[in-house]
């Protein structure tokens, strides 16, 4: 097989900021599913990945998960995003039980997109050394591990919300309808870390850090 057929087998940059924005639709649905956040009558399931993965019915959580990942695959092909982190809230005291933070690192060219041996080229072209196969193959033991938490993490016993939280590069152009807010921490906290998967572009770690009493 010659090289250009072989790379016409392995990501692009835009199709890598597309499967992480995957990863973290259904990746985020199966925790409100799993932690119970929502009735389990409001989820229906939905094969992705080779999984067959429980997704929300309900029209405002589609739409934001909808608007805010829409906005991150955006800065995820312009390399701004740092992190994204899913917080689980006590709806009566405010307190945060439960936080998922999924990290992302950029690998191969330098993070503005351009290769270090192309300075003056402004145009994230470049291509990944996996297949999508093989990256949705990462991906899909991820889920199955998300699915495993509820084996060890508490049982939230109360009426809980959830928000997003999105870390980006200092010079990011934020929308307006998004609000700044300050980190958030759970005192007396254990933290677990899932696998990581690669698209070769941009790597995925996914930590859950929830309330120990």
């Amino acid at each position: 097989m010659s090289e250009t057929q072989q790379k016409s087998k392995c990501i692009t940059l835009k199709g890598s900021a597309e499967l992480v924005s995957e990863y973290l639709h259904y990746g985020i649905n199966s925790i409100l599913y799993q932690r119970g956040i929502y009735p389990p009558e409001t989820f229906e399931p939905a094969d992705h990945f080779g999984l067959s993965i429980l997704v929300s019915t309900d029209e405002k959580i589609k739409s934001f998960l909808q608007t805010v990942l829409g906005q991150i695959r955006e800065w995820l092909v312009e390399k701004k995003v740092q992190k994204l982190t899913l917080v689980i809230t006590n709806v009566n005291t405010r307190e945060v039980l439960e936080k998922w933070d999924f990290k992302v690192d950029y690998e191969g060219p330098t993070a503005n997109g351009t290769h270090p041996d192309n300075k003056t080229s402004s145009l994230p072209l470049e291509i990944g050394t996996k297949d999508t196969k093989t990256i949705q193959k990462e991906i899909r033991e991820v889920i199955r591990q998300i699915t495993g938490t509820v084996s060890f993490l508490p049982l939230l016993d109360c009426l809980c919300s959830f928000d997003i939280l999105t870390y980006t590069v200092p010079d990011c152009n934020i929308p307006t309808e998004w609000d700044e807010t300050q980190p958030v921490f759970i005192a007396n906290s254990q933290e677990v870390q899932l696998r990581t998967f690669s698209t070769s572009i941009h790597k995925m770690e996914t930590v859950v850090s929830y309330k120990n009493d």
